[in-house]
């Protein structure tokens, strides 16, 4: 018995054995008639394994069509939520959980995304944030841009944990920091709103790199943002984070349109 086991092991095995002398046969054939065909067969089989598995990043990729809207409670999501889906002012109340709907944009292909309002209650926002960010397509995330100054300490803190969470998927989403309420007269410019991030998340990440780490040494997501010995700049992440001012309500009281034409163009870009 040992002896005949020995021999189809020898014989490939099996049924792939049985297979052996015609792939054999093949391969003879092949040579004899020109040793170039081989190498040709060969390179054909290479494009059409690397067709395939491009293929099913594209259908990995298709398939997370989620738009997260996160930020501070009062940052104006949910209205930017309403105000995509529906063009209309609503008047709205913080959220204690999520909302989502299917969105068209405004692009060629008729593409659809699925927008998901996130609660930004403190308590809430990380646990909805760990339930939908594998989905995630892109993030954006909302930023009152009128409180800010007051705010930034606490924007720093949630977007620092954002993005570390965002990094450490396979395939990064998209990512956006929206200067909403540009409407209001003490708004702050988008340029200033991310001058004011890196100096904030530099100072957080050299107190988080100092605190013991909990996570485990042989986890792939990153402990800290940008490089290490450099002054902290969204340029030095692996991930492109884009800017841009909006403003949900408008300029011109709540009957008025809003101002999200640049918002609008950056989804359909991402579609």
């Amino acid at each position: 018995m040992a002896s005949a086991d020995s021999q189809r092991v020898r014989d490939g095995g099996g049924a792939g054995g049985a297979f052996q002398p015609y792939l054999d046969s093949l391969r003879q054939e092949l040579q004899q008639r020109d040793p170039t065909l081989l190498s040709v067969v060969v390179a054909l089989l290479a494009v059409l394994l690397t067709l395939v598995f491009w293929k099913f990043i594209r259908s990995r990729r298709s398939s997370q069509r989620a738009v997260l809207l996160v930020g501070l409670c009062d940052s104006g999501k949910t209205l930017l939520f309403v105000r995509l889906l529906t063009g209309l002012y609503r008047d709205t109340q913080t959220s204690i959980t999520d909302s989502s709907a299917v969105y068209r944009v405004n692009n060629n292909r008729g593409n659809s995304l699925t927008l998901i309002d996130l609660p930004g209650h403190e308590s809430l926002r990380l646990q909805f944030l760990e339930r939908f960010k594998a989905s995630a397509r892109a993030v954006v995330f909302v930023v009152d841009s009128a409180t800010f100054q007051r705010e930034v300490k606490d924007v720093a803190e949630f977007l620092y944990q954002v993005l570390i969470d965002t990094m450490g998927l396979k395939n990064a989403p998209s990512f956006l920091i929206a200067c909403n309420k540009q409407d209001i007269a003490m708004a702050k410019s988008a340029k200033l709103i991310q001058q004011q991030l890196e100096k904030e998340l530099n100072t957080l990440r050299v107190t988080r790199s100092a605190a013991p780490s909990t996570l485990d040494s042989s986890s792939t997501i990153p402990t800290q943002l940008g490089k290490k010995g450099k002054e902290f700049e969204f340029s030095q992440l692996p991930l492109k984070v884009e800017f841009l001012e909006c403003s949900a309500k408008g300029g011109k009281g709540d009957s008025g349109p809003a101002d999200i034409q640049d918002l609008e163009k950056w989804l359909a870009k991402i579609a």
